[in-house]
C-alpha cells in the first residue's frame, strides 16, 4: 500500500513529463543519492571503493554510452573497449603534451576524440546493419589495439608500452585517497545519468527508437537516418570514451593497451544485455551484476567449505554469463530493468489483483 499514486494529481505537461513521476520514487533516488555521497565514503572500507564501487561506476558509465547505440538506437558494436581506450589514451596526451590543462577538461577531449573515431567506424551503419555492421565495428577493435601497441607516439614513447599518471587533482582539490576518487567518478556518473536519461526522452532520442524499431518507416515518416545514427554513435563514442579516461586515470593509474581489449567490448555488451536494452537503469542493474557475480563466485566455494581453484572459478563464471545470456535473451528480452518495472507495477496494484 506505500507504493500507490492515490492524491497525486499532475497539472500541468511539465508534471506529466518529469523523470519520476511518481512521489515515491522521487523520494527513493534522492535518499539512494544522498546515501552514496554521504554514508559510503564515510563509511566504506578502502577494499570495497577501490575493488568495487569504483569499478562498478566507471563501468556503468561506459555501459550507459553503449546502451545508447545499442539498445536505443539498435546498432550493434563489438568495438567498445576501442573507444575506451581512444578516450583514456587522448586524455593522456592532452595531460601530458598541455601543460595546466587539468583533469576534467583532458577528460571531456578524450571524450571528443572517442566521438570522432565512434562516427568514422560508425559511417558503414548508413549501409549495413545486425551482423556485418558488427564486425565493422570489430574492425575498430583490432586497429585500435594495434595503434596503440605499435605507434609509440600515443604512450609519448614510453619503453615499456605502458602509461601511468599520478598526482590527480581537480581545481587544486587533490584526487588520491579512495573515497576521493569514489567521489569524483561518482559526480561524473550521477551527471552523464541524468544528461542521457533527459537526451532519450527528447527528439533525438525518439528518432533513435524510430531507427531501432524500423528504419524504413522512420524515413518515410522524415526521420534521416544518416543524422540519427551518427548521432547515436558520436554521443555514445563520447560517454564511452570519458569513461575510459575514468578507467585509465582513476582506476588503474597505469595501464597498457590490453586493459581494453576485446574482452572488454563483450563484457560492456553482456552488461546491457543482462541489464536491459533501451533502459539507463538497466545499465546499472548490468554493471552490478557483472562486478559482483565474479566476487561471489571466487568467494563461494570458501564459505560452504568446497575446494575449487581459481581456474575452475573463473571458467565457471564465463559458463554462467552465457547461461545468463542466453536465459534472458529467451525468456526476457529487455533484461534486469524490465523485471524491475514489472515489479513495481505490481506493487502499484498491490494488494488487488486487477
Amino acid at each position: 500500500m506505500l507504493y500507490r499514486e492515490n492524491g497525486q494529481f499532475k497539472t500541468s505537461y511539465r508534471a506529466d513529463q518529469q523523470i519520476l513521476p511518481i512521489l515515491q520514487d522521487r523520494i527513493a533516488i534522492l535518499g539512494l543519492i544522498a546515501f552514496a555521497f554521504v554514508v559510503v565514503p564515510l563509511t566504506a572500507p578502502e577494499y570495497l571503493l577501490r575493488g568495487i564501487l569504483i569499478p562498478f561506476l566507471i563501468l556503468s558509465l561506459a555501459a550507459l554510452g553503449l546502451n545508447i547505440l545499442v539498445g536505443y538506437c539498435g546498432q550493434i558494436s563489438l568495438g567498445t573497449g576501442a573507444f575506451m581506450a581512444v578516450g583514456a589514451y587522448a586524455a593522456y596526451n592532452f595531460m601530458v603534451r598541455a601543460e595546466g590543462l587539468g583533469l576534467i577538461p583532458s577528460l571531456l577531449l578524450g571524450g571528443v576524440c572517442a566521438t570522432g573515431v565512434g562516427v568514422l567506424f560508425g559511417m558503414p551503419s548508413l549501409r549495413i546493419k545486425g551482423l556485418y555492421l558488427a564486425v565493422a565495428t570489430l574492425a575498430a577493435q583490432f586497429f585500435v589495439d594495434w595503434a596503440f601497441l605499435r605507434i609509440t607516439w600515443f604512450t609519448n614513447h614510453s619503453s615499456s608500452g605502458s602509461v601511468n599518471i599520478s598526482n590527480l587533482n581537480v581545481w587544486g582539490l587533490p584526487i588520491e585517497t579512495p573515497a576521493q576518487r569514489y567521489l569524483f567518478c561518482l559526480v561524473i556518473v550521477t551527471l552523464f545519468a541524468l544528461m542521457a536519461k533527459n537526451l532519450v526522452r527528447s527528439h533525438i532520442g525518439r528518432q533513435w527508437m524510430a531507427i531501432r524499431d524500423m528504419d524504413v518507416a522512420a524515413a518515410v515518416i522524415g526521420i534521416r537516418p544518416v543524422y540519427a545514427k551518427l548521432s547515436a554513435f558520436a554521443v555514445s563514442s563520447f560517454i564511452v570514451g570519458v569513461a575510459g579516461g575514468l578507467w585509465g586515470f582513476v582506476h588503474l593509474g597505469s595501464w597498457e593497451p590490453a586493459a581494453f581489449s576485446i574482452d572488454r567490448s563483450f563484457q560492456l555488451l553482456f552488461m546491457v544485455i543482462i541489464g536491459g536494452l533501451g533502459s539507463i537503469m538497466g545499465s546499472f542493474f548490468g554493471a552490478a551484476f557483472i562486478v559482483v557475480l565474479p566476487i561471489l563466485l571466487d568467494n563461494l566455494p570458501a564459505w560452504f567449505g568446497l575446494p575449487i581453484n581459481t581456474a575452475l572459478a573463473s571458467h565457471l563464471t564465463s559458463m554462467i554469463f552465457g547461461a545468463l545470456i542466453v536465459f534472458f535473451l529467451i525468456v526476457e528480452p529487455h533484461g534486469l530493468a524490465r523485471l524491475w518495472s514489472t515489479g513495481k507495477e505490481k506493487l502499484r496494484l498491490w494488494p488487488f489483483p486487477h
